[in-house]
């Protein structure tokens, strides 16, 4: 391969994590959510409701419904924990759930860790204090929580700005989820993969004339989303869909966009290249006289480059293509007029 070339025969599967049910704290069943999806442009969703499994798996509407759970105490330490076959109760400290989720076989996810402490409302934050836990992985963007982060309701002014200009108030990760992250990514030899999450509830109020759902589970799907990107076809059967998609995340084979600023349907590449292959987010590659970083997006916007957790590389364009004299981990992010857009796992240079 050479610097021009990269692999353009890819597939695309489209998901959202993070979701609530009536099994939960959520308010619709899975016929409704999964018609949410499906409206959304969705080929997969991964329901996960506190401290209880009992959704049941299957397609719906033409989507692939996945079960996992958010384990949930009270204050703090949320974990998504997918790959389980049951639920897995909290405990005080958040090692041993976090060890009991491996046990079983399955993999994790520290949930909306960087909570804004200092909110102008009265939803408490619920963090992810203790960054010695050695977690699987890290739920860097929280869509209900970054807009709860932001929400004012001072007065009446402030929440109907806040509710009819919703995706004004959405900032993109935190600057210390990402550093724990980052961080992470030099410590350990894998990839520590990251996920996008909705957080979606569809929450009701009851309080006026006729109940109001607010931010039903349309309006979240249609944000932020998982995106996986594949070399081949996905099949149609469940349990090899199931398989592929949790693979695919847990290795970081995701990238997490925010829909709201994709004005095309076409998605983003990214990837790494040398004389012999091409790679994906969360894939591994040698370093040659010829390897090459490739970035193409479907509109113009602001590329950063992240070595190792540090600025590489920045350009305003759609498309970058890098020459890699050193080894490390790469990912990039993408901001459209300043709002934040795309987030790539890392790809590793060895």
């Amino acid at each position: 391969m050479t610097k021009q070339d990269f692999d353009n025969k890819l597939y695309f599967y489209s998901g959202a994590i993070h979701i609530h049910s009536d099994f939960s704290d959520g308010t619709g069943d899975i016929f409704e959510i999964s018609r949410a999806a499906k409206k959304a442009g969705l080929f997969w969703i991964i329901v996960t409701d506190h401290n209880s499994m009992e959704i049941k798996e299957g397609i719906y509407n033409g989507v692939y419904v996945i079960k996992g759970e958010e384990i949930s105490p009270e204050h703090e330490n949320h974990y998504i924990a997918l790959d389980i076959d049951q639920t897995i109760l909290p405990s005080a400290n958040p090692a041993d759930y976090v060890e009991k989720v491996r046990s079983h076989g399955g993999f994790g996810f520290a949930a909306h860790p960087d909570e804004a402490e200092n909110r102008k409302n009265k939803a408490k934050p619920i963090r992810w204090p203790d960054k010695s836990v050695e977690v699987d992985g890290i739920e860097i963007w929280n869509w209900f929580s970054d807009w709860a982060d932001n929400y004012d309701e001072t007065n009446i002014f402030t929440i109907a700005k806040a509710y009819f200009l919703r995706h004004n108030l959405i900032k993109g990760p935190h600057a210390e989820t990402l550093k724990w992250w980052d961080d992470l990514n030099l410590k350990r030899q894998d990839i520590v993969p990251a996920i996008g999450g909705v957080d979606a509830h569809a929450l009701k109020i009851t309080k006026y004339i006729l109940p109001v759902k607010i931010f039903p589970y349309l309006c979240c799907f249609e944000t932020l989303t998982n995106v996986i990107t594949l070399k081949t076809p996905m099949p149609e059967d469940f349990d090899e869909v199931k398989r592929i998609v949790l693979n695919s995340i847990k290795s970081g084979n995701n990238l997490i966009i925010n829909k709201r600023y994709s004005k095309t349907p076409d998605y983003p590449l990214f990837q790494i290249v040398n004389e012999e292959q091409s790679v994906i987010s969360g894939g591994e590659i040698l370093l040659t006289e010829n390897t090459y970083l490739h970035i193409k997006l479907p509109q113009n916007a602001d590329i950063k480059v992240i070595k190792d957790g540090m600025p590489y590389f920045s350009d305003k364009s759609k498309k970058a293509a890098l020459k890699l004299t050193k080894a490390g981990k790469y990912r990039f992010e993408a901001y459209f007029k300043n709002n934040p857009w795309i987030f790539s796992n890392p790809i590793k240079v060895k």
